[in-house]
């Protein structure tokens, strides 16, 4: 099933993210991109792409491109409720578009790759991850306590 709506994005964990980046060759499978824009501070899940949301629609045949032999793209934002799921669908929309995604009868498909967004996002993560070094980068605790 291709995503159409924000009713069928599938939304991962946090411990299901931390779990797959700790994999060594299940990592290499996926992608974390991170839309967040001025709120991109106080830390980054590890290996993410930032790709601000104010920016997004002209960096989408970039991220396409870049994330096609991924099985699995997961957005996120800082609470991902807006600006992660809605990243996640015009991801979706235009992979369909760039690489003519159709199955046999001509329908559209999601051509293989999961896109997904990260439950809670960042705030959410950072809450039991930020001070794992493993999984996350350059996190100030300050930032955080406030």
């Amino acid at each position: 099933m291709s995503v159409q709506t924000l009713s069928d994005l599938k939304y991962v964990t946090r411990e299901e993210l931390a779990e797959t980046l700790q994999d060594p060759e299940e990592s290499k499978k996926i992608a974390v991109v991170d839309v967040r824009d001025d709120d991109h501070v106080g830390g980054h899940i590890a290996s993410s792409l930032w790709a601000p949301y104010q920016q997004i629609n002209p960096r989408l045949p970039e991220l396409v491109r870049r994330l096609q032999d991924k099985q699995r793209v997961i957005f996120h934002c800082a609470l991902s409720q807006q600006r992660g799921p809605s990243a996640a669908l015009k991801y979706a929309r235009e992979r369909r578009h760039l690489l003519n995604l159709k199955d046999e009868h001509g329908a559209e498909t999601d051509g293989g790759q999961e896109i997904c967004v990260l439950q809670g996002g960042f705030v959410l993560w950072q809450a039991k991850y930020g001070p794992d070094e493993r999984l996350t980068r350059e996190w100030v605790r300050d930032v955080w306590d406030e």
